[in-house]
């Protein structure tokens, strides 16, 4: 039987959808497999020029798999989270050595590339191939928890109920699956937002079980670790000297990059552990792919 929503939400996305570079029906696979390893943690006003600059550096799996990881790590620039330059360059490695160059259709094999999980692998197969496949991003799970089970937020962690009810919802037809999802992520994004949802333009509202209880809020969580200070800006700080750099660089280099020695050790050695810092024989760093040059 059709479920009730497929057809509002598809009428909604045909109207109200944003004009995304790997939304559009010629965007490749490679286009889409990059655009959600940097969507990872990362808001779309941000993803969308560093796309567009991957792509036009490299248009095909084959360019990025040429280049070096420090070639890689460079062009993510202050992305965030930038190991996922170097497994997205591992991944690029695998697509040409194991797939002849081809981003893989299965969501089995997608998930042997590096840095790709459940959700990105059933995200790529789903979009770029039309597979059937539950695509349950953040946006995704709140439409279908206040839609179903009257909740402000999902739990904190995917639950296999969760999967159950997307799979469920799910139309029969692989590309129609790929639609419903992607306008059940765009609703999110846009309407059923987090903080602000505007109910009044949901298109699911006459069937919205947490609208229907008045908009119970959810209950508060723990405030995450603040930004300024921390581990991840000290990492931030000495990348940026290794990609500013024309090779090696020699560890007082880094020392600037950081006051507290205890903390600069400490993120060096968490660099080194995630592949994206080299360490020398001489006792020098660099990106991973810079070692040789001088």
């Amino acid at each position: 039987m059709t479920s009730p929503y497929l057809a509002p939400v598809r009428d909604w996305y045909a109207v109200h959808a944003r004009d995304l570079p790997w939304r559009r029906p010629d965007a490749s696979a490679w286009s889409i497999l990059v655009s959600e390893i940097m969507l990872q943690q990362t808001p779309v006003s941000r993803v969308l020029p560093a796309h567009a600059a991957w792509l036009a550096r490299w248009p095909t799996p084959a360019g990025l798999a040429a280049a070096s990881p420090a070639d890689a790590v460079r062009q993510w620039d202050r992305l965030g989270y930038p190991r996922r330059a170097i497994r997205l360059h591992a991944s690029a490695q695998l697509i040409v050595s194991r797939h002849a160059g081809r981003v893989p259709e299965t969501a089995q094999d997608l998930r042997a590339l590096p840095g790709v999980g459940a959700y990105t692998a059933a995200a790529v197969a789903s979009f770029a191939y039309g597979r059937r496949h539950a695509v349950l991003d953040t946006n995704v799970r709140r439409v279908l928890t206040r839609l179903v089970t009257g909740q402000a937020q999902p739990a904190a962690a995917q639950t296999a109920a969760e999967l159950r009810l997307a799979d469920s919802l799910l139309p029969a037809a692989g590309p129609d699956a790929a639609r419903w999802s992607v306008a059940v992520m765009e609703l999110g994004a846009l309407i059923c937002t987090a903080a602000r949802p505007r109910c009044n333009d949901c298109p699911l509202a006459n069937y919205c079980a947490w609208l229907e209880r008045g908009r119970p809020p959810a209950i508060a969580s723990r405030s995450a670790t603040g930004y300024e200070g921390s581990d991840r800006q000290c990492r931030g700080r000495l990348l940026a000297v290794l990609r500013n750099a024309n090779g090696p660089v020699r560890p007082v280099t880094l020392d600037s990059a950081w006051d507290d020695s205890g903390q600069r050790a400490r993120s060096l050695a968490a660099l080194i552990a995630d592949g994206l810092v080299t360490r020398g024989a001489d006792g020098s760093f660099s990106l991973p792919g810079d070692e040789s040059l001088v």
